[in-house]
């Protein structure tokens, strides 16, 4: 274990090597912190850190940079994260409640992400699978034409056109409506299969045959293609500094261009009150090996309709990060909660 000092001069190492990207020294360190202690004590305690596998010197630099290691211990102990302005949250507020649709929503939340973050930005559409059905609407369009409109507790709309053999008339219609409102409204996704099992047998004779072709499409929609889908965003933002991939970068956007990839990665978080951080080798992903990725789920306190988060080199501002990637978890999930 690393007694307080270490940790204070880890810290100054990660804020000083984030904000230059140069490596740090013990004379720099010790002018530019109130260390309390002299260049010297300040090299030896460089030296432990380094012993420890917490920091290292790349090259022939006599100055040290923080180690994969060293970036976790950072995180872990991180007791503070960067809050927002309160004009940064009514732009976020502002900018979010301006969408007209999911889409939108989804577009506005991973263009803000990556402009105050800095990083690639990462969101998930609410998942079909987290989701529960607010209301089937089925409308009449033609005799023998049915639009079914199947909206979502996240707003998520779904849409579906049912040619029919033979023509319906306006009341037949209504108790279709009937008939799958009562099953259907407020059910899981996990449950409609069970909510509608006993339907047809239930239903008026009369309409039973297109009642039949109806619950198909619906579970065809909502069961058997639960369609997950991610949006993703600056990508340009890795450019910024070649000396955060020495090597390549092409790992890292072959593995963005990828959807299973980023399903993955943002798939894992189930709760919207836990901000998760993976460093470097923790990631899963080889091609994400040299990155750092912060993810939160969104949603109401009850649940999680997807997640969020942003990729970016270890070289992150983390504590400033983890505060946007909250606060923008927090807008959408209350957004979308109040659809």
């Amino acid at each position: 274990m690393l007694d307080d000092r270490k940790l204070e001069v880890l810290r100054a190492i990660v804020e000083d090597f984030v904000s230059t990207n140069e490596p740090v020294g013990s004379k720099s360190l010790a002018e530019r912190h109130s260390l309390g202690v002299s260049p010297a004590t300040v090299r030896n305690d460089m030296a432990a850190l380094e012993d420890e596998g917490f920091i290292t010197h790349p090259h022939t630099s006599a100055g040290r940079i923080p180690t994969d290691k060293g970036y976790r211990l950072f995180v872990d102990r991180l007791s503070s994260v960067k809050p927002l302005s309160g004009a940064e949250k009514r732009a976020i507020q502002t900018f979010l409640e301006g969408a007209v649709d999911l889409d939108d929503v989804v577009r506005r939340s991973v263009r803000l992400l990556a402009q105050l973050t800095r990083q690639v930005a990462v969101v998930q559409y609410p998942s079909l699978s987290r989701s529960a059905v607010r209301h089937l609407e089925i409308v009449h369009l033609e005799p023998n034409r049915l639009l079914l409109v199947t909206i979502m507790d996240t707003g998520r709309v779904e849409q579906r056109v049912l040619e029919l053999p033979a023509g319906l008339s306006d009341e037949e219609v209504a108790q279709l409506r009937q008939a799958f409102g009562a099953r259907l409204h407020g059910a899981r996704l996990v449950d409609v299969p069970a909510a509608l099992a006993d339907l047809p047998g239930a239903a008026p004779p009369a309409i039973r045959p297109v009642l039949t072709s109806v619950m198909t499409v619906v579970l065809e929609t909502l069961v058997d293609q639960p369609e997950e889908r991610v949006a993703i965003a600056g990508t340009a933002n890795l450019t910024r500094s070649a000396l955060d991939f020495p090597h390549t970068l092409r790992p890292v956007l072959e593995a963005l261009e990828e959807q299973v990839v980023l399903l993955k990665l943002i798939g894992e978080v189930n709760d919207p009150t836990t901000v998760h951080v993976k460093i470097g080798e923790e990631n899963s992903v080889e091609g994400l090996r040299s990155t750092s990725v912060v993810t939160v789920g969104y949603g109401p306190d009850s649940g999680t309709y997807g997640g969020l988060g942003v990729v970016g080199p270890t070289r992150m501002d983390y504590a400033a990060s983890i505060g946007s990637v909250r606060a923008v978890a927090r807008y959408v999930g209350d957004l979308l909660a109040g659809a």
